[in-house]
């Protein structure tokens, strides 16, 4: 695909974070049009299920809007899903220390840090 001068001159000067931002409002744009579309809903339905002006949503849908996190958020509950997934912090994983035929252990599942030792279980018998 050739570039033009645009192209060009946001390779050389332009901001990545800009360009991630403007990526992300437009993803997110881009699935709201989807859903209301699978869902055959207007964008003046989704407007009164917001509490909002249809203009005010017209905008919003545009990609061209600077979408706020509260009004992000009120799309998601309106609409049953989620637009932004943040995965939840782990503090544990789990480690399948395996079973030792015909023997029950005390403990199923043990807290493991990766890199930590770990003292083997006593088996029960």
């Amino acid at each position: 695909m050739k570039k033009n001068m645009i192209d060009n001159w946001l390779d050389k000067y332009g901001d990545p974070e800009i360009n991630q931002f403007v990526d992300k409002n437009l993803n997110i744009v881009d699935k709201v049009n989807s859903i209301l579309k699978d869902r055959n809903l207007s964008k003046a339905e989704f407007a009164k299920m917001l509490g909002k002006k249809p203009s005010e949503v017209s905008r919003w849908l545009t990609g061209m809007h600077n979408l706020t996190l509260k009004s992000i958020i009120k799309m998601e509950v309106a609409l049953g899903i989620d637009l932004i997934y943040t995965a939840p912090e782990v503090e544990y994983h789990y480690v399948n220390m395996g079973i030792i035929e015909g023997q029950k252990t005390e403990q199923e599942n043990v807290p493991y840090e990766a890199g930590e030792e770990i003292e083997p279980l006593p088996i029960a018998g």
